[in-house]
């Protein structure tokens, strides 16, 4: 529910995407494209040279915007952002496969209150938090060797 503004009013200001700095967009595209399955979308150059890329998860909508920046700009690794968050179907299979990509395990899987997560970083050290439901919570029909 937004909050209300000065005067009581909401402002119901939506957000938009999170935008992210990278050191290398490519590597950084292919982790989240093919390790969590983000779908390329816009992209384009900045006035001062940078190039960003956006990427939409198909499932929720939801934006990230990768940031890379050439030469040698302030760049501090993940500071600003606390970590980006992302439901998952398989965690192991899923930490896995970002292994594969670059991610560094941070935290390993571990339960709380029935959700299983994960800590990774992707390539550029931002941090990523895995979660997975588990299957008590599915159906009985739903769960495997249902």
């Amino acid at each position: 529910m937004p909050g209300p503004d000065v005067d009581g009013r909401s402002l119901n200001v939506p957000l938009e995407y999170t935008g992210i700095r990278v050191h290398d967009l490519e590597r950084a595209k292919r982790f989240y494209t093919d390790g969590l399955g983000l779908v390329p979308e816009r992209s384009g150059r900045m006035r001062a040279g940078g190039v960003w890329q956006e990427l939409r998860d198909p499932r929720t909508e939801a934006m990230l915007e990768l940031n890379f920046y050439p030469g040698d700009p302030p760049y501090r690794e993940g500071d600003e952002l606390d970590h980006l968050g992302f439901r998952v179907d398989d965690l192991d299979r899923t930490i896995a496969r970002l292994v594969e990509l670059g991610a560094r395990i941070r935290i390993p899987p571990f339960e709380d209150g029935g959700v299983r997560l994960a800590f990774l970083s992707d390539p550029d050290g931002v941090w990523v938090e895995l979660y997975e439901t588990a299957a008590e919570e599915l159906p009985p029909t739903s769960r495997p060797g249902a």
